[in-house]
C-alpha cells in the first residue's frame, strides 16, 4: 500500500532584499500550491491525507472544506502549538467539517502521546528533519505501525535497499525512475510506503524570491508538480494500491 500525505504549512524563510512577502501572501502561496496538488490527485483519482498546520486551520477553512469534499483526509501538523491550541483547532475543524480528525503529525516539538489520546486522536505520524545530509544520518529504523498508549504510531518509511527515507527532500532530489524503483522494491518487503511532501515545495521560487538553500530550489514549483504527476501515472499503470492514512490504519 502507498500512503500519500501532504503537509500544508507556510514558508518561514526570509525574503531576499529586493522583495517583501506578507503573511497574507505566504498564506495565498500555500493555498495555491495545495490546489495544484489537488488537481494532480484528481487527474489520477488518488486519495491522500493532508496534514494542516495547526495555526492555519481557521485561516484555510474554505481550502480544508474543498480538500475534504474531494474525499481526502484532513489531519493536523503540529509545528509549535500548545495543547490548548491543538484542542481548539480540532474542535473548530471537526465542527465545520462534521467529521472527526483522527491523525496528527509532529516534528521538532512533540506533545506527549497521553495528551494526544485525551484529545481523541487515533494515530500519530511523527517525522524527522530533512536536509542535504539527512539521508546519511539514520540507516535503520522500525517501519512497522505500533500501538502505544492507545494510539497507532506510524513511522517514516525507509527503503530497505538504498536505506533512503521517503521524506520530502528525497522525493525532490532523486530522479523519478530511481524513486519509482525504490518504491517498487520497498513494497516487496514492507506492507506500506509512507510518502510525505510539503506544500511549499510546489512554490515558484523564481517568482517568490525566498532566501532558501540552493538544493531546496532544485525541482521545485512546476517541476515538483511534474514529478508528482509522473509518480502517480506510474502507480496507476502498475495498478498499485493507494490509501488515506486513516483507512489503512483502521
Amino acid at each position: 500500500m502507498i500512503l500519500f500525505t501532504f503537509n500544508i504549512l507556510n514558508i518561514e524563510a526570509d525574503c531576499k532584499k529586493e522583495q517583501f512577502i506578507s503573511d497574507e501572501e505566504r498564506l495565498k502561496i500555500s493555498e495555491d500550491n495545495t490546489k495544484a496538488i489537488l488537481r494532480i490527485l484528481d487527474i489520477h483519482d488518488v486519495k491522500a491525507s493532508f496534514f494542516v498546520e495547526i495555526s492555519l486551520a481557521q485561516k484555510l477553512q474554505n481550502l480544508i472544506k474543498a480538500i475534504s469534499s474531494k474525499g481526502h483526509e484532513i489531519a493536523f501538523y503540529n509545528k509549535n502549538s500548545t495543547l490548548q491550541e491543538i484542542e481548539n483547532a480540532k474542535k473548530f475543524t471537526q465542527e465545520f467539517l462534521e467529521k472527526q480528525i483522527r491523525g496528527i503529525r509532529q516534528k521538532d516539538i512533540k506533545v506527549p502521546q497521553e495528551d494526544l489520546k485525551l484529545l481523541e486522536f487515533n494515530y500519530v505520524s511523527n517525522i524527522d528533519n530533512a536536509d542535504i545530509l539527512f539521508p546519511f544520518k539514520r540507516l535503520k529504523r522500525d517501519t512497522q505501525i505500533n500501538e502505544e498508549n492507545g494510539l497507532s504510531i506510524v513511522p517514516e518509511s525507509i527503503s530497505p535497499y538504498s536505506q533512503l527515507p521517503y521524506n520530502d527532500f528525497v522525493f525532490q532530489i532523486l530522479p523519478t525512475n530511481y524513486y519509482q524503483s525504490m518504491v517498487f522494491e520497498t513494497l516487496k518487503k514492507d506492507d506500506f510506503v509512507l510518502i510525505y511532501l510539503n506544500s511549499w515545495q510546489f512554490t515558484d521560487f523564481k517568482k517568490y524570491r525566498f532566501d532558501i538553500p540552493f538544493y531546496r530550489k532544485l525541482n521545485s514549483g512546476k517541476k515538483m508538480e511534474d514529478k508528482l504527476d509522473a509518480l502517480l501515472s506510474w502507480i496507476n499503470e502498475k495498478e498499485m494500491a493507494t490509501s488515506r492514512m486513516k483507512d489503512y490504519i483502521f
